[in-house]
């Protein structure tokens, strides 16, 4: 069986205007709900077996608050530049390329690729993954099988979900 988890990014600073979007880095809110989320991920036993990020500053930034506290070791977290800005072609491209000896795979990305990809691949509708939120779903075959409606949904988590 394979799961896959797809992380957006958490909120990131527009503190300064003039910095390109790849760079932006995560605001304060961002950095504490990308440990919010590395935590209730870690309660739900989640151990990826390999990790995949955009390497815009404020995924990679989240990929590796997350990947710290699942114990996935920053060192083999692997950074794509295919992911910023995907179109939903280039990630199902990514996820038939993913090799069969990974079964739990993390892609952390962008908007509104990562929806997009989370609506064709899985049998239930997410309208939108907020900021640092996971789309979590498996697949009982083969990743370059990957196709539309071919993965059940598993659980849809984000951080205002828990804050009142």
């Amino acid at each position: 069986m394979k799961t896959i988890f797809l992380v957006r990014h958490a909120k990131s600073s527009w503190k300064d205007p003039t910095m390109s979007d790849f760079d932006r880095p995560l605001n304060n809110r961002g950095k504490k709900d990308a440990t919010f989320m590395g935590e209730l991920l870690k309660k739900k036993l989640i151990n990826p077996d390999l990790i995949l990020s955009s390497p815009a500053n404020r995924a990679k930034r989240t990929a590796i608050e997350v990947a710290s506290i699942v114990g996935f070791s920053e060192d083999k977290i692997i950074f794509k530049n295919e992911i910023y800005e995907a179109t939903l072609h280039t990630l199902l491209n990514l996820i038939k390329e993913i090799d069969e000896r990974f079964n739990t795979v993390m892609i952390f990305g962008h908007n509104p690729g990562l929806t997009i990809l989370h609506n064709f691949i899985c049998n239930k509708y997410i309208e939108n993954i907020p900021t640092c939120g996971v789309a979590a779903s498996t697949f009982a075959k083969r990743w370059s099988e990957c196709e539309k409606n071919s993965f059940e949904f598993l659980f849809f988590e984000y951080p205002k979900k828990y804050k009142l």
